[in-house]
């Protein structure tokens, strides 16, 4: 199973962002989605940007994560 987290974009370096998750910040790759923007919502699957989600979307996909894991 994968599984992609949604965070926000707070910079861009291309071809690298740094996205927040919930406060936990990580730099991942931009490289596959284009006209990023800070603030837009992504999901991240291993340390790649691979869509880019509404922020309703990413917070339904948050609280769902966290009913079944306990939190991320």
């Amino acid at each position: 199973m994968c599984i992609a987290i949604p965070g926000r974009v707070v910079e861009i370096d291309h071809p690298f962002a740094i996205v927040d998750f919930k406060g936990t910040r990580r730099k991942v790759r931009i490289d596959l989605l284009d006209d990023l923007n800070v603030g837009d919502w992504v999901l991240v699957h291993v340390g790649f940007a691979i869509q880019r989600v509404d922020e309703e979307e990413a917070r339904k996909t948050v609280e769902l994560l966290e009913q079944i894991f306990g939190g991320i």
